[in-house]
């Protein structure tokens, strides 16, 4: 019997996800345990394994495309076996609904029936009328953003009709009847509501009039059945690869489908190179992804296509002077930075505090720890233990706000920023306090070595007590961060400088670090953050105190 998969939440603040990479593809067996998918959250791009076993038989979010938590991601079953039941009643119903119905044959009659359109004397048979179906759970209207299909031209089921703009993405809107386009209700570029007349399709000849203007004075029309975008791979292709109309019509628009465009968009190519081998010389992802430039015939991209591409994807270079833009889609790591950062600027009342550290003897003892075989211990990880045993000794700058009490953590964790492609993540080191600085190093090597290949589990990066952020390696000396709440404190680390320095009344070179500690005021007051920072300093400057 089929199951549904459902996108699954992998992590505590994941309310969507992205399909990174698909390891399957529809006909493929699974069994229990294999990968189906890289799934792309707000915090990491995870393995997602299945938890069935049979054949995979239909695939309801593309690569590169983002579904809210619980929506359809699979349908698992036998192999041949008939999913239309699963598929009748949309992307966001629970599994158990969705069963329930696909096993009880009169209750899958009844919803047939009742999703027939009812009869009406002013119809023709054989006519349809198509309407403006709901692609997106929140979709209230759409705009035609290009139609595939003119009047009088002959449509087969499956065939592209028109791509629909909704509020979230512009989608390819497929014919699920076969005949002639006798009449369209919503031009390139309109908007309607959702089932509003969009288009109808019937024998060549036939007069529609009538329907039409039924709908234009708002009487009551047939709904029509519910509609589902399909995968590229479920698209026909063109029966005669070589009777294939070339992508550009006259008017220089040139037909590709949405995904063909991302990825023609990512690696600069020109579609107006490309030759298309789907319906109408339509460019769908194999005629990008099997495209070489030496093997192209050169022509004009249009106006429209250039301005949907970066500009270097259709010039050799840019002139000076003239400005360009591109736009680049957040990803789930992206959006979410920007919402908690966000959060924490303007609800954590943020001040800083900046001392500056003589390093002196840290680097002369990090030189001797080295020294010992398969050692490594960074400047960093000596920054880290000094952190976690000063917050033993301040235990109110280990602490969490809450509206009616302030949490104080007797236990220490911190975490470590870590730039990563698409932006920052901060894993955790339990208990710090209890680490040595061996440990120390050789954990925040592991965990930073795999946020960087994102393959950081969810529970690693929570539970944080305290937070540093080090851009000493970039040659940054001094700046500030925005607290990692619920963390009260976050300590941003420089560059060590070599300076000169006055120390015993005589000017000499020394080489001096400075820290700066961003407190939340409402638990840490700028005293005990001072006290921390002294503290903090001790220890640095005289690192054999770290090892008692």
């Amino acid at each position: 019997m089929a199951k549904i998969i459902n996108m699954p939440r992998l992590s505590d603040t994941m309310t969507e996800g992205v399909v990174a990479t698909w390891l399957k593809k529809v006909g493929d067996t699974i069994k229990e345990g294999d990968i189906l998918a890289e799934i792309e959250t707000d915090k990491a791009t995870m393995e997602f394994e299945a938890f069935e076993a049979g054949t995979l038989l239909h695939i309801g979010i593309q690569e590169g495309e983002s579904a809210p938590v619980d929506s359809l991601l699979a349908i698992i079953g036998k192999e041949g076996e008939d999913i239309s039941g699963l598929l009748s009643g949309g992307t966001s119903a629970k599994v158990e609904e969705k069963l329930t119905e696909a096993e009880d044959p009169k209750k899958e009659e009844t919803s047939k029936e009742e999703a027939k359109p009812k009869a009406s004397a002013e119809i023709p048979a054989g006519v349809k009328v198509v309407t403006m179906p709901r692609l997106s759970d929140t979709m209230t209207d759409g705009t035609v953003a290009t139609w595939l299909k003119k009047i009088g031209d002959a449509v087969k089921e499956g065939d592209i009709l028109a791509e629909i703009e909704t509020d979230k993405a512009t989608m390819e809107f497929e014919s699920f009847n076969s005949g002639t386009l006798l009449y369209i209700g919503v031009q390139e570029g309109q908007s309607a509501p959702v089932d509003s007349i969009l288009a109808i399709i019937g024998p060549e000849g036939a007069d529609v009039s009538g329907i039409a203007e039924n709908y234009s004075k708002g009487g009551e029309a047939p709904k029509a059945e519910k509609t589902e975008a399909k995968s590229e791979e479920a698209k026909p292709l063109s029966e005669n690869k070589e009777e294939a109309t070339t992508s550009t019509e006259s008017t220089g628009r040139i037909f590709a489908s949405p995904l063909a465009r991302q990825i023609a968009k990512d690696k600069g190519i020109n579609l107006s190179q490309v030759k298309g081998s789907g319906e109408n010389g339509r460019i769908v992802k194999s005629d990008v992804e099997n495209f070489t430039p030496a093997a192209a015939a050169p022509q004009k991209a249009t106006q429209q296509e250039s301005a949907s591409q970066p500009v270097a994807a259709v010039q050799p270079f840019v002139p000076a002077g003239e400005s360009y833009s591109e736009e680049v889609k957040n990803s789930q790591m992206r959006k979410t930075i920007a919402r908690r950062l966000a959060e924490s600027k303007f609800t954590a009342p943020h001040y800083y505090l900046t001392i500056e550290v003589a390093m002196d003897d840290a680097i002369k003892s990090r030189a001797i720890i080295n020294t010992v075989p398969d050692t490594k211990v960074s400047f960093n990880d000596m920054v880290v233990k000094a952190c976690a045993m000063a917050l033993k000794k301040h235990p109110r700058v280990n602490t969490q706000w809450k509206d009616d009490v302030t949490i104080i953590n007797h236990h220490v964790n911190i975490g470590v920023a870590v730039a990563v492609e698409d932006g920052l993540v901060v894993p955790v080191l339990n208990f710090t306090d209890q680490m040595s600085l061996t440990q120390i190093g050789s954990a925040v090597k592991d965990l930073a070595g795999r946020a960087k290949n994102k393959k950081l589990q969810p529970a690693e990066m929570e539970g944080s007590t305290f937070t540093v952020s080090n851009l000493g390696m970039f040659g940054i000396t001094e700046f500030t961060s925005i607290i990692n709440q619920p963390n009260s404190a976050i300590l941003s680390v420089g560059a060590i400088i070599e300076k000169p320095v006055v120390r015993d009344g005589q000017i000499v070179v020394g080489n001096t670090m400075k820290v700066t500690l961003a407190c939340d005021h409402r638990t840490v007051d700028g005293a005990t953050g001072a006290q921390f920072l002294q503290t903090l300093r001790t220890y640095l400057e005289n690192p054999v105190t770290m090892l008692a």
